[in-house]
């Protein structure tokens, strides 16, 4: 569900062993989680965040932990409606697993629209909890994510060495 444009956006961050995270979201629903190179040098602190901010940054920090393998957040996702399909496919890989935009596709109904189905993966404004970074190509080789390859690598490495307690 998408938030109206006129409603108030709070931006909050979180900083992680593999950069600065900014989380921007509503009264009602998380709207982008990114990848930041630098936090920016002029926000102001007394600004009371929303609870589903809080929680979000909470969720990130036990995510980050390794405490946490699922997000449990309202998520105002903006998309067409192939684009929300594929997101909701995503939400359903699980913590530590990958599949390919050919299987994403397949379970999507699609068999044929891995190029979209990687468009989509490039829309997704919400990383790390809209787990786009647990696709890969079909050689199981990594490709295409925003925040770098290396934060990718990074993120399934975190995710398998967790996995397996």
């Amino acid at each position: 569900m998408a938030a109206p444009a006129d409603e108030k956006r709070f931006t909050a961050y979180y900083r992680s062993e593999i950069g600065m995270v900014e989380v921007i979201g509503t009264g009602k629903g998380i709207l982008s989680v990114n990848f930041k190179e630098q936090r920016p040098s002029r926000i102001p602190e007394t600004v009371t965040l929303p609870a589903v901010i809080k929680k979000c940054r909470r969720q990130l920090d036990e995510y980050f932990r390794g405490w946490r393998t699922s997000f449990s957040l309202e998520l105002s996702l903006k998309g067409t409606d192939f684009q929300q399909k594929v997101w909701r496919q995503l939400l359903k890989i699980p913590y530590g697993a990958t599949r390919s935009y050919k299987d994403v596709a397949k379970a999507i109904g699609h068999p044929r629209s891995t190029r979209a189905v990687g468009g989509a993966n490039h829309n997704n404004a919400i990383g790390i909890i809209v787990p786009c970074h647990r696709v890969i190509g079909h050689d199981g080789k990594l490709v295409g994510y925003g925040g770098g390859l290396w934060r990718k690598e990074w993120l399934l490495q975190h995710e398998r060495r967790f996995s397996r307690r």
